[in-house]
C-alpha cells in the first residue's frame, strides 16, 4: 500500500507564501506533481520535478511564483508557494509516477495524496 502524506496548507492572506511537503512513505518514484482543485473545477496540473534529473516544469499560472523541490533521502517533495492570489485556492494534491517523464494530466499518476487546502484572502 502506497501512501502519500501531504501537509503545510492553511489560510492565508494575497502576498503571503505556503509551503506544502509530501512524503512517500518509505518509497521513491520518478516524477513527484502537484495539482490542484478548485471547488467546482477539474484537477489542474501545477508543477512537477523528476527526481533523478532535478529537472522541473510549471503551469503557466504559477509559473515565476511556485517552486516545486525535492529531498530524496526523505522521499519528500515540497511546492514552495509565493506572492499567493485568491484565484490559488483550492484543494493541492500530491501525485506520483513510476515513470520518469513529464504529464500534466492527472491520469498518467499512479498514487494520490488525500490534498491538502490552501485558502488565500483577499
Amino acid at each position: 500500500q502506497v501512501q502519500l502524506v501531504e501537509s503545510g496548507g492553511g489560510l492565508v492572506q494575497a502576498g503571503d507564501s505556503l509551503t506544502l511537503s509530501c512524503t512517500t512513505a518509505g518509497r521513491t518514484f520518478s516524477t513527484y506533481a502537484w495539482f490542484r482543485q478548485a471547488p467546482g473545477e477539474g484537477r489542474d496540473f501545477v508543477a512537477a520535478i523528476i527526481g533523478s534529473r532535478g529537472s522541473t516544469i510549471y503551469a503557466s499560472s504559477v509559473k515565476g511564483r511556485f517552486t516545486i523541490s525535492g529531498d530524496n533521502a526523505k522521499n519528500t517533495v515540497f511546492l514552495q508557494m509565493n506572492s499567493l492570489k485568491p484565484e490559488d485556492t483550492a484543494l493541492y494534491f500530491c501525485a506520483v509516477s513510476t515513470l520518469p517523464v513529464f504529464r500534466t494530466v492527472a491520469t498518467y499518476y499512479d498514487y494520490w495524496g488525500q490534498g491538502t487546502q490552501v485558502t488565500v484572502s483577499s
